[in-house]
């Protein structure tokens, strides 16, 4: 074998050794790098407890019911330091508080509306019942 073929011969093996331990250790610095999320958890809790507030849990039952699971996961993600993935819960927990509160507010206007129509109505027929026909 030649001098030249065994250079590249060991150049070959090195290489992917060299390659793994780059990657290992971009894999390791991007589970370091990452913050814990406490800036979106306090977005979410103060969503979540809005949304509550505005009736939620009465209008939107299924949506406080999907923002309350995926907030509790991701407080239990924190705890097991998975910062990115409870980012991304609560995320999702916010989103589906946010949803939860306009449609409580959307349902509560609707009954607004409802019982103004029906107060108008009332009126009208008693202004019709003093009338002489």
């Amino acid at each position: 074998m030649s001098e030249n073929t065994a250079g590249t011969l060991k150049s070959r093996i090195r290489l992917p050794g060299i390659a793994a331990l780059a990657l290992s250790g971009l894999v390791l610095a991007g589970c370091a790098g990452s913050p814990p999320p406490k800036e979106q958890f306090a977005v979410t809790e103060s969503a979540v407890r809005n949304a509550e507030s505005a009736g939620g849990t009465e209008f939107a039952a299924v949506e406080m019911r999907n923002a309350r699971d995926k907030w509790n996961q991701a407080q239990l993600e924190m705890q097991q330091e998975n910062y990115d993935k409870a980012r991304k819960l609560a995320e999702q927990a916010e989103w589906d508080a946010r949803v939860a509160e306009r449609k409580a507010q959307a349902a509560k206007a609707q009954r607004a509306v409802q019982d103004a129509n029906q107060g108008i109505q009332e009126l009208r027929e008693e202004s019709m019942r003093g009338m002489p026909q």
